[in-house]
């Protein structure tokens, strides 16, 4: 019998590829999608994907959506506090595992795990350690439809954010730029791919810049 498990979701190109792999090894069966939201934009942070798009992405791969929120002020502890009750609710429900997409932040993955051995579950990362450029190429490969929402414009020009990713993307990407984002140079909302029933419809909207970051509105 397969191990039920939580699966947390970002919306992004690396939440999407390492679900794809789950269900590709058949060794986990997917209780739920868990998202973590900013209370004041009711956004996922940093991604900026509205909740709605978040709810019709579920919807289209075809599982719930547990949905928990955050301020910009909480500090990570806060943040990991605020997270428990949604977890717990799980937990009692028999469901002790949660994957996620990291690739190689050491840091953020030591966190997840202490955090969550705290209230007695663990985790999975199933892309782990996988080089990047070789991710990216298999997500187009794939057939991923994927668009950047969100540029740091200390590494990346405006120009990207609103870009869709493809061979001439990954060609224009500076080399100091890790083909993932996975230093936080951009982050992306996948509307299509093997793992959605239906393709996800919406328009470009506003470009806005705040601060060091560059946004992409999606409607």
């Amino acid at each position: 019998m397969n191990k039920k498990i939580l699966f947390s979701w970002s919306g992004g190109k690396d939440s999407a590829y390492a679900l794809y792999k789950l269900q590709q090894e058949n060794d986990y069966s997917i209780a739920s999608l868990f998202t973590t939201l900013s209370q004041e934009y009711q956004r996922v942070s940093f991604h900026a994907i509205a909740v709605h798009l978040l709810e019709t992405q579920a919807k289209a791969i075809g599982l719930p959506l547990d949905k928990a929120f955050v301020t910009k002020s909480d500090s990570i502890d806060e943040h990991a506090a605020k997270l428990e009750p949604y977890l717990l609710k799980h937990k009692n429900n028999g469901i002790k595992t949660i994957a996620y997409g990291d690739i190689f932040l050491e840091d953020l993955r030591d966190f997840r795990i202490k955090s969550l051995a705290q209230i007695g579950m663990d985790s999975i990362y199933p892309i782990w350690k996988t080089n990047t450029a070789e991710n990216m190429k298999k997500i187009i490969d794939l057939g991923f439809k994927v668009i950047l929402t969100c540029v740091d414009l200390n590494v990346l020009d405006k120009s990207f954010v609103g870009r869709e990713i493809d061979e001439d993307f990954l060609k224009d990407l500076p080399s100091n730029v890790d083909p993932c984002g996975e230093n936080g140079e951009f982050h992306t909302f996948v509307y299509d791919g093997p793992i959605f029933k239906e393709k996800i419809n919406f328009k470009k909207g506003e470009i806005v810049q705040k601060e060091s970051f560059c946004f992409c509105d999606l409607i």
